[in-house]
């Protein structure tokens, strides 16, 4: 008779004398679930860190599903080696530059970032043994700037302006590039490669994980990849079942434009989310603007609130993009009625803003203490 799992276990500790050992140890005696071994079989062995990146899981949020009726889904994009879904457009504008043959082995890469794209080509750099460069908005907090040098990369931090100003960061970062041998710059807002990511593993990933029961996918956009590229690939593999709604952080055009339908370009307000919110339509994402159902702003104070709950009710320490994220999954599952399944975007974690979201000081500074229900000021540990 074959000996299962736990037996196994338990005579192999018996053998080297650890009988004591592991009855203190209560170790349950319990076959893996089937889906644990089915798990850990499709992810197999990773060739190096790019490998690893993607096929992050889908977290059902337990107490919002209930209290909307619906099932509220978030991609866990924190999982992914770097520490978010820039991870994915950081390797495909990589990938594409080398397909093209416009970066050869020993090359350098240039980027404009304020922050995880240029953490996710740091990683995927060094993986792949290229240089890195990056130009970044001196706004940015100085945690950043160390993280990025930290893994290796050169950070030039430039005054903030504007787009249209030729010493906005992403126009430097350019001039850069052009000014080298065998580099190139990835130019993540307009370059499409960030777009085909998500087409090419987060729709994907995200249609198989529900198995086609999706009906509404909701995010913010920076750059437009995320969105756009996961909006065009549930758009195309469910026949326009699937509906697309923007996610918009005060400061930025986007909601303004598409519930116009174009006509409007209007900017006003700022927001403490990083990273999301634009004030044109980028390459990345005019291709899809047609698809998408709708639209709406998020406030800082809903974002600050979900930051909160979702660390007290989910147990997930979400950064303020992604509690954006879940404020627009929630609206949208009350909009799309009981029983309908919405999924969303868990971009990052907290880690990186910490200083800020649970600081008292910072939160007294931006009037949104107001915003974080009583019982859940416990969690404002920082002064």
């Amino acid at each position: 008779m074959s000996l299962n799992t736990a037996q196994m276990l338990r005579q192999t500790v018996l053998r080297r004398g650890g009988a004591r050992t592991f009855a203190s140890a209560a170790i349950p005696a319990r076959e893996p679930s089937a889906r644990l071994l089915a798990v850990s079989k499709a992810q197999g062995v990773s060739d190096g860190l790019t490998e690893a990146i993607g096929n992050t899981p889908l977290i059902r949020l337990n107490h919002l599903s209930k209290e909307t009726g619906c099932n509220i889904l978030g991609k866990a994009e924190f999982m992914n080696p770097g520490g978010s879904i820039k991870d994915r457009a950081a390797l495909y504008v990589v990938l594409d530059a080398e397909e093209r043959g416009l970066l050869k082995p020993g090359g350098t890469v240039v980027e404009g970032t304020a922050g995880n794209t240029g953490i996710g080509l740091a990683h995927v750099c060094r993986s792949r043994g290229y240089k890195l460069v990056i130009y970044m908005p001196n706004t940015q907090s100085q945690g950043k700037i160390d993280l990025l040098r930290l893994l290796g990369a050169e950070v030039y931090p430039v005054p903030a302006v504007a787009f249209d100003n030729e010493a906005n960061y992403n126009h430097q970062a350019r001039r850069h590039a052009e000014a080298l041998d065998n580099a190139v710059w990835t130019n993540q807002f307009d370059n499409v490669a960030n777009r085909r990511a998500h087409i090419e593993t987060t729709g994907p990933e995200i249609w198989a994980q529900t198995e086609g029961k999706v009906d509404a996918f909701t995010c913010a956009t920076g750059t437009g990849g995320t969105f756009a590229g996961t909006t065009r690939y549930l758009k195309t593999v469910s026949g326009g079942r699937v509906k697309a709604f923007l996610a918009d952080p005060p400061g930025s055009v986007l909601h303004s434009y598409i519930s116009s339908g174009g006509k409007l370009i209007e900017r006003s307000g700022s927001s403490i989310t990083e990273g999301i919110g634009q004030g044109r339509v980028t390459d990345n994402l005019a291709p899809d603007v047609e698809l998408v159902d709708g639209s709406m702003t998020v406030s800082d104070e809903k974002s600050i609130n979900m930051v909160y709950r979702c660390l007290d009710e989910e147990g997930l320490y979400l950064g303020a993009s992604s509690a954006l994220n879940v404020v627009a999954a929630k609206e949208v599952a009350e909009k799309m009625g009981p029983g309908s399944t919405v999924v969303t975007v868990l971009a990052d974690g907290a880690y990186r803003y910490a200083d800020r979201l649970f600081s008292r000081k910072w939160l007294e500074s931006k009037n949104l203490v107001g915003a974080i229900p009583k019982h859940l000021e416990k969690y404002i540990v920082l002064p």
